[in-house]
């Protein structure tokens, strides 16, 4: 990189590093952190548990959010002075770090800039994610519980909380289905457009003769329902079973019934919960998740894009929004964005940025391009 490739590239990291905290309002964001830093001093804080955890969540995102803006700017700083000291010394090592260094920041100012996309109603929101399988049999079963590792691990590498509500286990392998939180702010918003059919082609590990198969699983995103949310519930709209908790193969868990399901007898919306050993709390788990998706019901039905009802995900031929190629060769492929990887085995181990990230500039968009039709 000659000097005036590196100045320009620096130019250009400053002026979108400008432009992201621009929207992201940095005064706003502060008098925020004031705020809630003395909202959390309060003495009695903790006397309400939940809006206690609310409050320190926000701090800690809104102080992440602010140190990291801050890093980026200190880094392109340093990056100037330590080119000029390079390039005066004629030091082709240290260039060469340097211009390393600002690859990296253009990765991470990109990732920033994808926030700012992130303005739905619900987009900050945290999210509740269910898996369930389609076609494909075992492998389809087998293919789930692989979706599912994949967004545990992409939490964990980010630092995300996630809590496990229920899990429902195929017989031979594999599970059914499963719903999980995702415990971060603006995870709905980042996690809606992996939303959809997904599809692998792999050679079968439950076939006797070895072919090869391909199989289907659905992933279904929602926003968490907070309580100004206003979904009330009836109780003769809904159905309440209890059951005892099972894991893999059918295997008893809990001695007593503790799990809860919950019916909607209107819409046919049927949830469950048995990560809890207590009835009570599993019930209370349950109807959250309930609230979640009737009220994601409610703002597609508003929204007047029936065909983008959690039911539409068919989880079938003709359906998928990726495919996860395993044989006769490596490659994901997201079909909407045109992004794609020949690590398989790393996307199943929760490196997905780059598909998230590809998917929300699409949404971005195709967002843009109806409002110019219209």
């Amino acid at each position: 990189m000659t000097s005036n490739d590196f100045s320009a590239e620096l130019r250009d990291l400053n002026g979108t590093l400008d432009s992201v905290t621009a929207v992201l309002d940095l005064d706003a964001l502060m008098r925020e952190k004031s705020e809630l830093e003395a909202a959390a001093q309060a003495p009695d804080l903790w006397d309400d548990v939940n809006h206690a955890q609310q409050v320190t969540s926000r701090l800690s995102y809104v102080q992440a959010e602010l140190n990291r803006v801050t890093s980026l700017r200190q880094r392109l700083d340093d990056a100037e002075v330590l080119w000029g000291l390079a390039s005066a010394e004629d030091d082709a090592s240290a260039q060469a770090e340097v211009t390393a260094e600002l690859a990296d920041l253009r990765k991470s100012i990109d990732e920033l800039e994808v926030r700012t996309l992130l303005s739905g109603e619900y987009d900050e929101r945290e999210a509740l994610v269910s898996i369930r399988s389609g076609a494909g049999g075992a492998d389809s079963a087998d293919f789930a519980e692989q979706l599912m590792r994949m967004y545990l691990r992409w939490s964990e590498r980010h630092g995300y909380s996630t809590e496990v509500y229920d899990v429902s286990y195929a017989e031979e392998a594999g599970i059914k289905s499963a719903t999980f939180a995702v415990k971060a702010p603006y995870a709905y918003g980042t996690l809606s457009v992996e939303q959809g059919t997904h599809r692998v082609v792999r050679i079968s590990k439950y076939d006797n003769q070895g072919r090869r198969q391909t199989a289907f699983a659905a992933v279904e995103v929602v926003p968490v329902v907070e309580q100004a949310d206003d979904i009330e519930i009836p109780d003769d709209e809904i159905r309440v079973d209890v059951y005892r908790s099972s894991g893999p193969g059918g295997q008893g868990v809990n001695t007593t019934d503790s799990a809860v399901r919950i019916t909607h007898l209107e819409t046919g919306i049927v949830v469950s919960c048995q990560n809890e050993r207590s009835q009570l709390q599993n019930r209370a788990t349950a109807m959250g998740v309930l609230k979640a998706k009737l009220l994601q019901r409610k703002r597609d039905e508003e929204q007047a894009k029936l065909d983008e009802l959690r039911g539409s995900v068919a989880a079938s031929w003709g359906e998928q929004m990726r495919s996860y190629v395993q044989h006769p060769y490596q490659m994901v492929k997201d079909l909407r964005t045109g992004w794609e990887s020949a690590n398989v085995m790393a996307v199943y181990d929760g490196e997905i940025d780059g598909l998230i990230e590809a998917g929300i500039r699409w949404r971005k968009q195709e967002e843009n391009r109806q409002s110019s039709d219209n």
